[in-house]
């Protein structure tokens, strides 16, 4: 039987919204951010949007503390606070320059209201699930967006050890449980009108507000255009199929489309990506291959579409030609049989001298040379 002690169990109000905090997992703390930094946003957003990322293990290590609190606008970490730091600190020049003491002050002052309640969580969930050692995580993921109509949205998602437990749905102020224990939370949530005004306020009263300046502090960074940059190469696969590569990379913003083209005409289905990546510099990085057969004759070139662009660039495949090595090395072997009959001719005809610069004309030193 399914039981939860709710006493125990997020009950109590969260510092600004519905108690309940559980987010994806990942095995890894960093692996974790960088995948849910990376996921596709929804087709309707057309702002950067800020999302704060809360993350509790049960066995922290190095580089990995108990407790994590991080900030983002969009793909730029505006925030950190950690178990081990016990102080929020700004990661962004931009907002760091523009926000005032009492704004960090507020941060930190929430930062360990949250520490405190997480704590609390991880060992309910582990005297829920009968767990008393091992690794174990709580994650939980929220955040707001402005739409070009000037209406809003928010998203709050959770789980433990990557079971989906919550979300919360703003439009239609519901919880939708994934799995039993969350449907038993959720009628518990459900009775407690209060929750859902907590949770809408904390969307429409802060992260609205701080959408809208951090989207003013950091507009030059944010807005920023950097223009990719792309090569094509090959190299032979199995089956002697030849597999082309396009590595386009050095561009801002992240969302790009990188198609291999066959004759002018799309092969999306064909290809495989790579995903895009962070190359460490602030911008980003992306592969795109297909297999090809190379007796085939057709002209194949990579297509790269970026809001930097004024229009798609193009990088055309020239296949290497693999006959040129092939008559390199016979020319090579002819020259060298030439000489070595030339030096058996000269022999003949001057017995007891060895060839040498005035003996043999064209030979710059003995024949160990060659």
């Amino acid at each position: 039987m399914f039981l939860i002690n709710y006493s125990k169990l997020c009950v109590q109000p969260g510092p600004w919204l519905p108690p309940a905090a559980w987010t994806r997992l990942l095995a890894l703390f960093q692996l974790q951010l960088l995948h849910l930094l990376l996921l596709p946003q929804p087709l309707f957003l057309s702002y950067p949007l800020p999302r704060v990322f809360h993350t509790v293990v049960s066995e922290p290590g190095p580089g990995l503390p108990w407790y994590s609190r991080v900030g983002y606008v969009d793909d730029q970490v505006i925030f950190n606070y950690t178990s081990e730091s016990q102080r929020v600190e700004p990661r962004s020049v931009w907002m760091a320059q523009n926000e005032d003491p009492e704004f960090w002050d507020f941060q930190n002052f929430w930062a360990q209201r949250w520490q405190a309640w997480f704590n609390a969580s991880l060992n309910t969930l582990r005297e829920l699930y009968n767990q008393s050692e091992g690794f174990h995580i709580i994650q939980m993921i929220t955040g707001c967006d402005l739409r070009e109509d000037n209406t809003t949205w928010g998203f709050y998602q959770d789980s433990y050890d990557g079971r989906d437990f919550l979300t919360f749905h703003k439009e239609t102020m519901t919880w939708v449980a994934a799995d039993i224990g969350a449907q038993i939370t959720k009628r518990r949530w459900d009775a407690e009108i209060g929750d859902y005004q907590h949770w809408k306020r904390y969307l429409e009263e802060r992260c609205i507000p701080w959408l809208r300046s951090s989207l003013e502090y950091g507009k030059e960074t944010l807005q920023r255009k950097v223009r990719p940059t792309a090569r094509v190469s090959d190299r032979s696969s199995h089956d002697r199929l030849t597999t082309l590569s396009c590595k386009v990379s050095g561009f801002y913003p992240r969302d790009i489309t990188v198609t291999w083209l066959k004759n002018g005409e799309s092969r999306q289905q064909e290809t495989y990506s790579e995903g895009i990546l962070p190359s460490g510099d602030g911008t980003y990085q992306t592969w795109v291959t297909m297999e090809i057969d190379p007796k085939i004759k057709a002209h194949y070139s990579c297509q790269v579409e970026h809001e930097s662009l004024l229009e798609p660039l193009s990088v055309p495949w020239e296949p290497s030609n693999s006959l040129i090595p092939i008559v390199a090395g016979v020319i090579t072997a002819v020259l060298l049989i030439g000489v070595i009959i030339g030096v058996v001719i000269w022999k003949k005809k001057h017995p007891g001298k060895e060839p040498g610069m005035r003996g043999f004309p064209g030979l710059a030193g003995p024949l160990t040379y060659l």
